[in-house]
C-alpha cells in the first residue's frame, strides 16, 4: 500500500517517509510519529491503517538525522540502540522540523492530524505546541517526557493516552500533565508502556482498540 518518498527539512536537510495513500478521495493527512524503533513494520502498519481509515499517511524517518535506514526490534539490545538515538544524537527542535516537513506533504490532503507513540508522543506533544501551522489536531500516545513541556501550552486541539502500568512514565507526571493542560483530553488505561504495538509483549488489544477509535472520532472532528 505505501511507498518510499524523500522530505526536505527547514534547514535543508533529506530524509526519507513511508507514504501510504487511501483507495479514494482524501479525507485529510496524519503524519505518524515513530517511537525508538524507526520507520518498522509496527510504524509502516500504522500508516497503513490510517490510510485505510482514509486518510494520507506520512511516517518520517526522523532517525536518518542519525543514519539513514534504521530498523530496530523490540529487543533489550535494541531498546538501548534506539534510546541512545533518541536521547543522545538527536537534536530535538531538528526532529520536531523533520514532522512540520512531513505535515506540508500531508497537507496536500486538506487538515492534518499527527499522532506519534513513545518518543513521538512527545514530538506530537511538542508539535500541538509549536506548529499550528502545520497541524489541525494531535494525538500522543505514552510520551516520555512530556510532564518536560508543560511549561508551555498547546495550541493545537490535542487527546493524550497513557497506560496506568507504564514503567516509564509515572501516574504523577500524568496528573501533572492533565493538570497544566485543562482543554486536553488525558485517556488513562490499564495497560503498560507501548500498549499499542501489538510487535511488543506490552501490547493491550483492548485499550488500543479504545484508543484507536478514539483518535478516529476526535481525528474525524477535528480534520471534517
Amino acid at each position: 500500500m505505501g511507498s518510499s518518498i524523500s522530505l526536505t527539512s527547514s534547514d535543508g536537510f533529506q530524509l526519507s517517509a513511508y507514504r501510504a495513500e487511501p483507495e479514494g478521495p482524501a479525507r485529510g493527512g496524519v503524519v505518524v510519529v515513530q517511537e525508538i524503533f524507526g520507520v518498522n513494520d509496527h510504524i509502516r502498519s500504522v500508516a497503513d491503517r490510517y490510510a485505510a481509515a482514509g486518510y494520507l499517511a506520512i511516517a518520517p524517518a526522523i532517525f536518518d538525522r542519525d543514519r539513514p535506514g534504521i530498523e530496530l526490534g523490540y529487543t533489550p539490545e535494541d531498546i538501548e540502540v534506539g534510546r541512545g538515538i533518541a536521547m543522545g544524537s538527536l537534536d530535538f527542535d531538528k526532529v520536531v522540523a523533520d514532522v512540520a516537513a512531513a505535515g506540508a506533504v500531508a497537507r496536500e490532503a486538506g487538515k492534518v492530524g499527527v499522532v506519534g507513540y513513545c518518543f513521538g508522543g512527545r514530538i506530537t506533544a511538542a508539535a500541538a505546541i509549536q506548529l499550528p501551522d502545520v497541524f489541525d489536531a494531535a494525538s500522543s500516545y505514552y510520551g516520555g517526557g512530556v510532564v518536560g513541556l508543560i511549561d508551555r501550552t498547546p495550541v493545537v486541539p490535542m487527546i493524550m493516552h497513557f497506560g496506568e502500568q507504564d514503567h516509564a512514565i509515572p501516574m504523577e507526571d500524568v496528573h501533572k500533565v492533565a493538570a497544566a493542560w485543562p482543554d486536553v483530553t488525558v485517556h488513562v488505561y490499564d495497560a503498560q508502556h507501548g500498549f499499542n504495538c501489538d510487535h511488543r509483549a506490552s501490547f493491550s488489544a483492548v485499550p488500543a482498540a479504545i484508543a484507536q477509535a478514539r483518535t478516529f472520532r476526535f481525528f474525524n472532528e477535528q480534520l471534517g
